[in-house]
């Protein structure tokens, strides 16, 4: 007994050793590890705030709680009135169930829409009918003429469903953040504006802060613009193999067919120009090279808007099929920086909140549940440096966790997923993106496996993701696990060179995951540094 009491109390010591170490990547020279600490409103260097400012109160205006009667027309006087208001404005809605049928625009910064809570005795925004049966928006005539014209259907012969896509499968919402009159998406070449670069960039090394221009109008310490970087040279350009860092995954036909678009984007805060330098709040993604014709161009966005305390229902309508949902979407946000969206619950929505064309935005502390099988929980397209932060999935959700085309260094973090957990990676050139200290639940299946790594996207935007794509700590829970043998982890076939750290739960796990992933600490929660996005965050800020 007292051997046996000592080898187990051995075993444990040196357990407690191994999961005190720190990971290797955190220090290699020849693994790459992004810095993801700039995700989030300033860059994760301030909290969300207290907005203080002229208070609207919606009751003024017509709006009644609980009296069973739409409040919409009374919904958009009270906007009106947000919107003529100089400097900070909070639009305040009561306690109680608000009827809405109509789309609210904000087109301003500096704005807050805020309720008296998420909770049960909050502001409750409900929503008897979805958006396929308002208005069309003018702002999404573009996506509905491609839709039209490449004939996107979504066919599922075996369940006699050949349907025409909804333009509200991955866009639009009730709550819609915008700049009026500025494209948030490109469908088709003939809308591409004709290029009017502030500076022309040359060169530039990935993980660095500063780029090579020439060219310069109007630049100055302050502006935040977008870089882009370009494929002008068709299926062999050399942007192709540098994005995907030589991995050997086939690009699909857009990462060619459409020139004028640029295939990696980044929002960038100018922090230094001296001569032909320009210095970056943050690091660039990957290098860049004179044959990329990247560029620096204007980017118009609202700053300091925010959405909090209040909550979504919809009623649990049938589902029909994937991308023809009807358009029950809570919140879209396009064209945002230095924002953010907190405390807000989520309840039978299609999707629960879409980003697009967004950086430095944060969003926390959100709930969605419900019957309804949702496409999206809150889902990032298109994005740059977004936080998602204590997202809680109670319902079921095609995408629950999703990168969607072009996403670039966003992080979910402090996330659970009690149902159908998947991770997804969307294609469309996205890459280093972080899932940081997720928990899920799942239920093995027959052969004791686990489809967990999703890799989702059209053919055309292939592969599933690009290099340094990170999972860390990631807690996986098995629903009655089998103690004989390991659970096995795997989905994805195309994503290269994925981070795979700290993956562990309550029984042994093997993963299977292509193309050549980076593996550690497996088996093993990472203790010392339980989540990477706040080690590099204290890190930069030196706490």
């Amino acid at each position: 007994m007292i051997r046996q009491a000592i080898l187990i109390s051995c075993g444990f010591f040196i357990n407690t050793l191994l999961a005190q170490e720190i990971p290797k990547i955190i220090t290699s020279k020849t693994n790459y590890l992004p810095d993801f600490s700039y995700a989030g409103y300033h860059f994760g260097e301030s909290q969300i705030p207290e907005t203080n400012g002229k208070v609207i109160n919606a009751v003024d205006f017509g709006v009644k709680a609980n009296d069973h009667l739409d409040d919409s027309k009374a919904l958009l006087k009270a906007f009106k009135a947000a919107n003529a208001v100089e400097g900070n404005v909070i639009l305040q809605l009561p306690a109680g169930r608000i009827i809405l049928s109509e789309i609210l625009y904000i087109e301003r910064s500096n704005f807050v829409l805020r309720g008296t809570g998420s909770n049960e005795n909050g502001t409750e925004i409900y929503c008897p009918r979805p958006m396929m049966y308002l208005k069309d928006s003018d702002v999404l005539a573009e996506l509905r003429e491609y839709l039209t014209a490449f004939d996107k259907r979504q066919r599922e012969p075996e369940n006699n469903i050949d349907l025409p896509f909804s333009q509200y499968a991955w866009s639009g919402g009730f709550i819609w953040t915008q700049v009026p009159g500025e494209r948030v998406k490109s469908y088709l070449d003939k809308y591409e504006p004709e290029p009017n670069p502030l500076a022309k960039v040359s060169s530039g090394k990935m993980g660095e802060h500063i780029i090579t221009v020439s060219n310069i109008k109007g630049l100055k310490v302050g502006d935040v613009v977008e870089l882009q970087l370009f494929n002008k040279d068709g299926e062999n350009g050399e942007i192709i193999n540098d994005l995907y860092q030589g991995a050997k995954v086939k690009p699909g036909s857009h990462h060619w067919k459409f020139p004028k678009l640029p295939i990696v984007r980044q929002q960038v805060e100018i922090t230094k120009i001296s001569g032909s330098k320009i210095t970056l709040k943050t690091p660039l993604t990957i290098s860049i090279k004179p044959s990329y014709q990247a560029q620096l161009v204007e980017w118009k966005h609202l700053n300091e808007v925010g959405i909090e305390h209040l909550r979504f229902t919809f009623p649990d309508i049938p589902r029909v099929a994937h991308h023809v949902e009807p358009g029950n979407n809570g919140i879209f946000l396009t064209r945002l920086f230095n924002s953010w969206v907190k405390d807000v619950k989520i309840t039978n929505a299609d999707s629960g909140i879409l980003a697009e064309e967004v950086a430095n935005v944060t969003i926390q502390d959100i709930t969605t549940d419900g019957p309804h099988l949702s496409h999206y929980t809150v889902t990032l397209g298109g994005v740059h440096n977004i936080l998602v932060k204590n997202l809680k999935i109670y319902n079921s959700a095609v995408h629950p966790l999703s990168f969607n085309t072009f996403a670039t260094k966003n992080v979910y973090q402090n996330c659970k997923i009690f149902t159908d957990p998947l991770l997804d990676q969307h294609s469309g050139a996205n890459h280093q993106n972080l899932f940081d200290n997720i928990t899920v639940h799942i239920k093995a299946d027959k052969n004791n496996s686990y489809a967990l790594f999703g890799g989702g996207g059209a053919d055309y935007w292939k592969p599933s993701h690009g290099p340094f794509s990170t999972f860390w700590n990631l807690n996986v829970q098995v629903e009655n696990p089998d103690a004989s043998k390991p659970v096995l982890l795997y989905g994805m076939k195309d994503g290269a060179l994925a981070r795979i750290i700290g993956v562990h739960g309550n029984a042994k796990f093997e993963i299977k995951y292509d193309i050549d992933p980076y593996i550690e600490f497996l088996n093993m929660p990472i203790e010392k540094i339980t989540s990477l996005y706040d080690y590099q965050l204290n890190k930069r800020l030196k706490k």
